[in-house]
């Protein structure tokens, strides 16, 4: 989209050196000035760029007013519109001068995978090449200054590091993120509010979504502690079986808590990843691909161990009979009178060992998908769009799960088995052995059916509020 201001939008000025720039302003100018009365405002400056095809979202154009808008009366005159383009144009300039490597005054593939690869960002020359289709205007396969001018031109990164990320959210760059590792922020953004709007907007979704799937989840908990191959519990009868014993209602037995845990463990995984990456950090204060992961692994570790009383208050209250329990601290008052601290980290080390195949999974299921679209599918952008990024997203979070499911298993087993009369009390390696020994190794996967059948709704219910919530936080 941005090549359009190549041509229709900067006709003729667009290739001039710098001192035709203020008639190539003053033309961009008088396009964006709707009214005709000297001065753009922010509602002028998004319906006319998207009238051109150029729409950027509520927070890069504040960007660029709170920038641009020297004596903050709310509009961009000429002269205010002018300075701010030409100072965003030299920091541009110095942009493009760190990945011109050898000072051509174009930019190729090649120079792009090594200067990604100095910031720890591992891509392959096919996928630069991508990068560059949706800059390139000319089609000769290299970017020149104008065709990056041009392009970024109203984009208010202001270095090569917010361009990546410029990258990452608009073309699927990948940068080793992945849905079990936390989201990262600018200092910009840290500032101005936004990390904490889009995780307000994270967490109400993930609210709607866990609410909207509880049933299903709480089936899938039914399952992985009460069937066996003497007890067989399938979808419909397990269903039946908690609508007949404690109401419609009981299908979202436990998911008060389910949703409550959202906030502390977003806020603690958040904190810890910040922690992680500064320790893991080079000198320069960059981090690699793997380095991210482990941070965001160890982050997952950190917030699940802070939290996990909760997972054992929402694994009893789930199993629980009607009226055994009335709430989660009644809950909490009984385990803690009948069994001590210690039941509320029961099956800890078995969740705790199933982050790492989760996340290694996910991670490199989501980057192998990624790396297939762009290579067989991707045409003159690199950008596959939100649908593909939900399916390599859905794809991959269920490969994660299906590898991880055995210890998620033991793990819920190992929280309930307490309430199970006559059971024996066993570890972690004793109740492998013994689902092993009586169930074979479909034991380890009961309950898996309802687990897979809430993956999409989960997903889909997921996006939908995530993206409201981020348009009435003004975000979008």
């Amino acid at each position: 989209m941005f090549r359009f201001l190549r041509g229709a939008l900067l006709p003729g000025a667009a290739c001039q050196e710098a001192n035709n720039n203020s008639s190539r302003y003053e033309n961009l100018f008088k396009k964006l000035d709707l009214n005709e009365d000297g001065r753009v405002d922010i509602a002028e400056l998004h319906v006319g760029l998207k009238a051109l095809g150029i729409p950027l979202g509520r927070d890069a154009e504040e960007k660029i007013f709170k920038t641009g808008d020297s004596n903050k009366d709310g509009q961009l005159d000429f002269e205010e519109f002018m300075q701010y383009l030409k100072d965003h144009e030299k920091k541009m300039k110095l942009a493009f001068k760190s990945l011109d490597k050898n000072n051509d005054g174009k930019i190729e593939a090649s120079e792009i995978v090594e200067s990604l690869k100095l910031l720890g960002i591992n891509i392959s020359e096919q996928q630069a090449e991508k990068i560059l289709q949706s800059i390139d205007a000319d089609g000769t396969m290299s970017v020149d200054w104008n065709e990056w001018r041009d392009h970024f031109l109203f984009n208010p990164a202001t270095d090569i590091e917010e361009i990546i990320r410029y990258w990452k959210h608009s073309t699927v760059l990948d940068i080793g993120d992945s849905l079990t590792i936390p989201d990262e922020f600018t200092e910009e953004e840290k500032k101005s509010g936004q990390w904490w709007r889009q995780l307000l907007s994270g967490g109400v979704a993930g609210a709607v979504s866990r609410t909207g799937t509880a049933p299903l989840d709480r089936l899938k908990v039914m399952m992985q502690v009460h069937s066996s191959k003497s007890n067989k519990m399938n979808i419909s009868n397990g269903l039946k079986q908690m609508v007949k014993e404690g109401g419609v209602r009981s299908l979202w037995r436990g998911n008060g808590v389910n949703v409550i845990k959202i906030a502390p463990e977003t806020a603690v995984k958040f904190w810890a990843y910040e922690q992680y990456k500064k320790l893991f950090a080079n000198e320069d204060g960059k981090i690699g691909t793997v380095e991210r992961f482990v941070s965001g692994s160890l982050a997952g570790a950190t917030a699940q161990t802070s939290i996990y009383p909760m997972e054992v208050l929402k694994t009893r209250l789930a199993v629980g009979k009607t009226g055994q329990y009335s709430g989660m601290f009644d809950c909490a008052r009984k385990i803690l009178k009948r069994e001590g601290l210690t039941a509320f980290y029961k099956g800890y080390v078995p969740n705790i060992l199933g982050i790492i195949p989760y996340a290694g999974i996910d991670l490199a299921v989501y980057e192998a998908l990624k790396t297939a679209w762009l290579d067989h599918y991707a045409s003159d952008s690199a950008n596959p769009g939100v649908f593909v990024l939900l399916g390599c997203g859905t794809v991959s979070s269920t490969c994660g799960q299906l590898a991880s499911y055995p210890l998620a298993l033991i793990r819920t087993r190992m929280q309930a088995q307490a309430l199970l009369e006559g059971a024996p009390q066993l570890n972690m390696v004793g109740l492998f052995q013994r689902i092993i020994a009586n169930e074979g190794i479909l034991g380890l996967y009961r309950g898996i059916g309802p687990n897979f059948m809430k993956v999409l709704p989960a997903v889909s219910i997921s996006y939908v509020v995530y993206e409201k919530m981020k348009q009435n936080l003004g975000i979008a």
